[in-house]
């Protein structure tokens, strides 16, 4: 999934001023560019807080971004997304009451009144970015604009689940510390690629965080789903294949039981590679599938092999389904600062493979 985060801010930092009326930061010039992004996006995601101080209804105005998501199978507006930890959402706000489009809520506590207008994804833990991700990639969200508020696009930045972060400034408008209500400081990272351009006096920059790998992605993840055909399909086990791109070039291929009716295409691909006296550090792996992350025939799963070898990649091209186990290998390796990409539109291959069991 690519991940854009987009806010403006005062002259001295403030998304917003402490007063209950919504202020306007943007200038028009910069409105309508917001909303041509949006369209450019499958998906919205805003706070709770956001919903219930603005009550804004995210709708996708432009007619032709709307017949462009129709003509893709997709509902007319934006997946409208939000995030709540308190469970205090109220049904008849904008964002649940206005536009044809998908919903989900994500919430640390059931939301019963909910129940027939948004999907509500719970979990005991704590809701991470790398948890929003993954179950909306899982819904077939590909790409997700994040507009706030403080908190949420702290928690995105945080955990390095940002590809773009569009900032906004209005040099002309000041709040100061009386009037200031959130503040958010966004520090450009060392290496990244910023965009600048002046929209009705708007001062905005476009930084590229992580680069679009999309294509070397798909040229190696053709490879690992090749391999996995080379498995012998059996009745407790996908067949998987696996390629390990080193920092130098050199590349390692693995498939499901290649030597070892217990080992996993990634086992394979990292016991070659280390043969070889590679270092693994920094490498990137592709899969056909998603990195297991529970085994009961082997003392450590596919995804805390990548972490304890230090990988800085995955891509894969199919989620596991639960048919076996209840599968996180995603949201792990997300949550430990690897870089995850998924190619939904490759798992073609995948689902032929393993014919016998999906």
């Amino acid at each position: 999934m690519r991940i854009t985060l987009s806010f403006a801010t005062t002259a001295d930092g403030y998304l917003d001023d402490n007063t209950p009326r919504r202020l306007m930061i943007s200038t028009p010039e910069d409105w309508e560019a917001m909303l041509r992004l949006r369209a450019e996006h499958d998906a919205i995601l805003v706070g709770a807080e956001t919903l219930r101080r603005d009550n804004p209804a995210l709708l996708l105005r432009d007619p032709a971004a709307r017949e462009r998501r129709t003509a893709r199978g997709l509902r007319p507006d934006l997946t409208k997304v939000t995030v709540t930890r308190s469970g205090e959402l109220a049904p008849a706000l904008r964002f649940f009451t206005e536009g044809d489009a998908d919903r989900y809520v994500f919430s640390q506590s059931e939301m019963p009144d909910l129940k027939d207008i948004a999907e509500v994804i719970s979990t005991e833990g704590s809701i991470t970015a790398a948890f929003i991700v993954t179950e909306l990639e899982k819904r077939g969200i590909e790409s997700l604009l994040v507009e706030g508020g403080a908190a949420i696009l702290g928690m995105f930045l945080a955990e390095g689940m940002a590809d773009t972060v569009r900032r906004a400034v209005n040099p002309q408008l000041t709040l100061g510390q009386e009037k200031g209500g959130a503040r958010f400081d966004f520090e450009v990272p060392e290496g990244a690629r910023c965009r600048h351009e002046n929209l009705g006096g708007m001062e905005v920059a476009t930084c590229v965080l992580h680069p679009d790998t999309s294509a070397e992605d798909r040229r190696y993840l053709v490879l690992a789903v090749a391999e996995g055909f080379r498995c012998t399909p059996g009745p407790g086990s996908y067949c998987v294949g696996a390629v390990i791109v080193l920092p130098d070039g050199r590349t390692f291929t693995g498939y499901t039981h290649e030597t070892s009716p217990t080992h996993h295409a990634e086992q394979e691909a990292i016991r070659k590679a280390l043969d070889a006296g590679a270092e693994l550090r920094g490498a990137a792996i592709y899969s056909s599938m998603e990195p297991c992350s529970q085994r009961k025939s082997e003392p450590e799963s596919c995804t805390r092999l990548i972490l304890r070898h230090g990988f800085a990649r995955v891509a894969f091209a199919s989620y596991e389904p639960d048919r076996f186990v209840c599968c996180r290998g995603a949201q792990t390796l997300r949550e430990a600062g690897v870089d995850v990409r998924v190619y939904p539109e490759m798992a073609g291959g995948v689902r032929e493979a393993n014919a016998h069991l999906w």
